[in-house]
């Protein structure tokens, strides 16, 4: 397989990963149905709500970057972490001289290699429903 060929089906199967609010809803339309009108334009907006199910989060929002436990005094709560995964750049400049001698080198490096996953917002259960909602502001 050529390079260009196998670079075109990962960006078709990486894109394929990105789902939208309206490709959940339809793989999940009973859950999405059974949600109040003000409850489904929130998810459609990709918004969350304070009393949210699990379901309806994933609706809105999609699986989590991870997912982590934390005990409370209150209990044991969930956290769903969300990110965004952002193309790391990175510019350097170099000089340099010989000892004594009278060489100069000089070099340029850019990068954009890698990605820095960019946690924007933790969603929180009890019991299976929403309890606090953090999103991160940059």
């Amino acid at each position: 397989m050529s390079r260009l060929a196998l670079l075109l089906c990962s960006i078709a199967l990486l894109a394929g990963c990105a789902s939208t609010p309206e490709q959940r809803i339809s793989r999940q339309p009973a859950d999405f149905n059974q949600l109040t009108p003000a409850q489904q334009q929130k998810v459609r907006a990709g918004q969350v709500d304070v009393g949210f199910t699990e379901s309806m989060v994933w609706l809105a929002l999609g699986e989590p970057a991870r997912k982590l436990e934390r005990v409370a005094p209150e209990g044991t709560v969930q956290v769903w972490v969300y990110t965004r995964n952002a193309p790391r750049f990175s510019f350097g400049i170099g000089v340099g001289g010989g000892g004594g001698h009278t060489a100069v080198g000089t070099g340029v490096g850019v990068s954009t290699g890698g990605s820095d996953p960019e946690e924007v917002m933790r969603v929180e259960f009890s019991a299976g429903r929403v309890v606090r909602i953090e999103t991160v502001k940059r």
